[in-house]
């Protein structure tokens, strides 16, 4: 019985280009609860059993535009926003329905600091995401991994305001079910990830967002310690917001639509791994085409050995569980670089 669990951390430092389009919902909202571009390279891969910890940090940059947008002397008004998160990706070992599940959990603190004439700078913890069940098929020996999962942006932000939307939570429960096809071999990663946002409506207005749909694209190559290859993404939204009376029925008419394109490099150090994508949107709108540079940068944080992996039934499961878990240790070590190559030629 293989040992070998990994916990592993990550730093994702997103400087972006990008617009806040106006009047598509909600005035205060962001418009999305996840940024366009940020799930570009991963793929429907399930890694070895195992906790795993990542922190990730974005910062953004655009600018408000579109009808009834702010400005001065004709002049946009500039959106500055940095986030952290820390999150956890859980894969217990257990398979259902022929497929490998994890969980995930993530909870960003973010600021928002809106330029001339707004001058604001809230500052507070944004919407908590959870993912309580995922599910990674591997199609045989093809290559190809299917993976679907239901995710949430729970109301746990920092909120304020009439409308509260004051700081950078939203009151409001947004849903996110998603589906990934990867074919993941010989070096290819070619992935297609598909999320939508649905909200519900806001608990302090009334009001509500209309759904977003998120699809992202990969197409990278391996070759020795270097991968790269080119990316892409698409996110609009694909439904009307629904007013309430606290805006007496007055509605946001306007959607927006934004197709971005790029490239990604990325390098293995082998403790530690470098990935570098640059965007450009070359189609928006309500809003206007900018571009954005990423990078993300992933280390291995240290080792949890299970001594005995637990053979789980249905009636059993909760016992034996919780007889495997007395059986972990966690050891920080440096990363063994034949190790690191062994689990990557489990997971392909």
């Amino acid at each position: 019985m293989d040992s070998r669990r990994i916990v592993v951390t990550g730093l994702t430092i997103g400087l972006a280009m990008a617009c806040k389009p106006a009047s598509a919902f909600e005035a205060g909202y962001v418009g999305s609860a996840q940024k366009p571009g940020l799930v570009l390279g991963n793929a429907a891969v399930t890694p070895p059993p195992g906790l795993y910890m990542f922190d990730q940090a974005v910062a953004y940059s655009g600018s408000l535009i579109g009808p009834g947008a702010p400005n001065v002397g004709g002049e946009s008004t500039s959106v500055h926003i940095p986030a952290v998160a820390a999150g956890l990706l859980w894969v217990p070992g257990w398979t259902l329905l022929g497929a490998t599940y994890d969980a995930v959990i993530v909870q960003p603190v973010m600021m928002v600091d809106v330029g001339s004439p707004v001058n604001v700078s809230p500052v507070g913890m944004h919407n908590t995401f959870l993912a309580p069940a995922e599910l990674s098929w591997k199609l045989g020996d093809s290559g190809f991994y299917v993976k679907a999962g239901f995710g949430m942006w729970m109301p746990t932000g920092t909120t304020a305001g009439a409308n509260g939307l004051g700081n950078v939570g939203a009151p409001w429960w947004t849903f996110q079910p998603n589906f990934v096809v990867s074919y993941f071999r010989d070096g290819w990663n070619l992935t297609a990830n598909v999320f939508e946002e649905i909200n519900t409506a806001s608990t302090v207005t009334g009001y509500t967002s209309g759904n977003v749909l998120h699809a992202e694209f990969t197409t990278t190559k391996t070759i020795g310690n270097w991968t790269f290859g080119p990316v892409g993404y698409y996110v609009g939204q694909v439904s009307g917001d629904k007013s309430s009376a606290f805006y007496a029925g007055a509605v946001n008419v306007n959607r927006y639509d934004i197709w971005g394109v790029g490239a990604l490099v990325g390098y293995n150090f082998g403790p530690a791994s470098l990935n570098v994508w640059a965007t450009q949107e070359v189609s928006a709108r309500a809003c206007r085409r900018h571009g954005g540079v990423w990078i993300r940068q992933r280390s291995r944080l240290a080792r949890l050995h299970r001594l005995r992996q637990p053979q789980l039934s249905a009636v059993g499961a909760g016992c034996a569980w919780r007889h495997a878990r007395a059986n972990h240790v966690l050891e920080i070590a440096a990363p063994n670089p034949a190790q690191r190559r062994r689990t990557e030629a489990r997971l392909g």
